[in-house]
């Protein structure tokens, strides 16, 4: 976890790793944390759903880094997911990587 203002570095356990398909909650894998925002390769409607309603957004991560995401955030370059643009399910072939 990052905070953009401080550049503070923060890590945290995704106490939601296991789970069944479409069983995602990703806001309970932040255990508790305040996020404004997360960056992602890849992410289900329905967790995109659950982290909108929780007031966070989604952004697609484009660089090779975390540095390079970050960068990337703080310039408002990353494009954002948004309901309708998202991972269709598991064994598909787009590399969306989530």
């Amino acid at each position: 976890m990052v905070d953009t203002v401080t550049d503070e570095i923060t890590e945290i356990t995704n106490s939601d790793q296991i789970h069944e398909h479409g069983a995602c909650n990703p806001v309970a894998g932040l255990g508790g944390h305040q996020v404004d925002a997360i960056v992602v390769g890849g992410i289900g409607g329905g967790a995109l759903h659950k982290l909108n309603r929780a007031g966070m957004r989604a952004f697609q991560a484009q660089g090779g880094t975390v540095a390079e995401n970050i960068a990337l955030f703080k310039a408002e370059a990353l494009p954002e997911y948004l309901p309708g643009h998202t991972c269709g399910g598991h064994g598909h072939s787009d590399g969306c990587a989530h």
